[in-house]
């Protein structure tokens, strides 16, 4: 599914590349996927980023060996705030930049994982803004104060994060940073993943409280591109 590879420190790594259509140059956007890693969810969040108008790139973190030596090392990058997810991440940004497609300014979108590197990185320098989507917190909040402009989306029914939406917002509010913190109520974890799961199989996501829902998934979309209209355009 990788269309593409960037360089990264630890070595070229696969990755999504979507790409609007007309003429740009356009704003970038590093799509950071969830503990699922490289999926046709994924895709297609990639591709409606680039519909969108953001030249829009995912990178497959869990492509450096053994799938469960990746997903282990990728989550101790995210709580250490350092290691090759993180490179990976950062690498993708700058490879957004020298992209002549590019305007120089890129932002960050992620679910889950994704959403804690989302965070994470938000006060590194290296986004001009974030999109967290239920973002599983990083080792460094307490840097959040220093984020980059902000948008971020939670459930109020996540039994994974109770109260993130309600901190997160606290941290943002006390370092003057620009932001969008929403908890939705009637919504768990995941509820923008469309991941297609078998029916059979959609009891358990809803028991597990993972199910997606299309009228909250639509309203972060909205709040998400009209943020990064503002803040990336």
């Amino acid at each position: 599914m990788p269309t593409t590879t960037f360089d990264a420190p630890a070595g070229p790594l696969p990755a999504h590349l979507a790409v609007p259509a007309g003429e740009g140059p356009w704003p970038g956007v590093v799509v950071v996927h969830d503990a699922f890693g490289f999926t046709d969810d994924l895709k297609r969040i990639t591709d409606r980023f680039a519909a969108s108008g953001y030249l829009a790139l995912a990178p497959a973190l869990f492509r450096r060996g053994n799938r469960l030596r990746c997903v282990v090392s990728t989550l101790k990058s995210l709580q250490d705030g350092r290691g090759p997810a993180v490179d990976d991440v950062l690498a993708a940004a700058a490879h957004l930049r020298a992209d002549d497609r590019c305007t120089g300014r890129v932002g960050s979108v992620g679910f889950c994982m994704g959403g804690g590197f989302a965070l994470l990185t938000a006060p590194s320098g290296s986004f001009d803004a974030a999109a967290p989507n239920y973002g599983i917190w990083p080792g460094n909040r307490e840097e959040l104060s220093r984020a980059c402009p902000t948008v971020a989306s939670y459930g109020a029914r996540d039994r994974m994060l109770p109260g993130a939406a309600a901190e997160l917002e606290e941290r943002l509010t006390a370092g003057g940073v620009a932001h969008d913190v929403h908890e939705y109520p009637g919504v768990g974890h995941s509820f923008m993943n469309e991941w297609g799961t078998p029916a059979p199989l959609r009891f358990v996501e809803r028991i597990a409280g993972l199910a997606y829902s299309r009228p909250e998934a639509e309203d972060a979309w909205r709040r998400i591109l009209a943020f990064f209209g503002e803040h990336l355009r």
